[in-house]
């Protein structure tokens, strides 16, 4: 599906020189002299190589088509990740640096959307918010306004993030996995 050089969006899929690319960043510019352009930085799905391309506003690109699935998480061994259909119960496995840091965040049945381009899955996501319990902290310093209002935590999944200083060891917070960051205290 072609569409402009202005509607490119951070995480799009394109088809680019016979090649998928991740947009990673996009800056509209708009110069005082001369037309308008979209720079943007790619990386190569199949390569793992990075780009910076210029594209007019005038320019159309090639959006990738992609077929989403939903899948329920099951297990994971040192390098793949299983999941199942639920209707037709066919299983499929993901290399863990598909998903990356990410990966963590899975419990069994956990229900994600796997992006498919021709038949090979190219991307996961998972849902919004994922509740997670805190395993460990630092205590909170009395009068420790000065500095940020956040602390270092431990979830019980392995992963760190920085959490406000009410929260503590045991608490089970909400947490999103676009970013990664603390949302709120259950």
């Amino acid at each position: 599906m072609k569409i402009n050089a202005g509607e490119i969006k951070v995480g799009m899929l394109l088809e680019y020189k016979n090649d998928l690319w991740q947009v990673l960043k996009t800056q509209h510019v708009k110069p005082g002299k001369g037309g308008a352009f979209a720079q943007v930085e790619m990386k190569s799905l199949n390569k793992s190589t990075k780009l910076n391309e210029r594209f007019r506003s005038n320019e159309s690109v090639e959006k990738a088509s992609l077929e989403d699935v939903t899948y329920n998480y099951l297990y994971s061994d040192e390098k793949k990740l299983f999941f199942i259909e639920p209707k037709s119960f066919e299983q499929i496995e993901l290399a863990k640096n598909l998903v990356g840091e990410k990966s963590k965040l899975l419990m069994e049945n956990l229900e994600v959307t796997i992006s498919f381009y021709n038949d090979k899955p190219v991307s996961l996501e998972l849902p919004k918010n994922i509740t997670c319990v805190i395993e460990t902290t630092d205590v909170a310093l009395k009068g420790q306004t000065i500095s940020s209002s956040y602390k270092p935590a431990k979830l019980n999944n392995g992963l760190n993030i920085q959490v406000p200083p009410f929260i503590e060891s045991g608490d089970e917070i909400i947490i999103d996995t676009r970013n990664l960051e603390y949302v709120k205290k259950i």
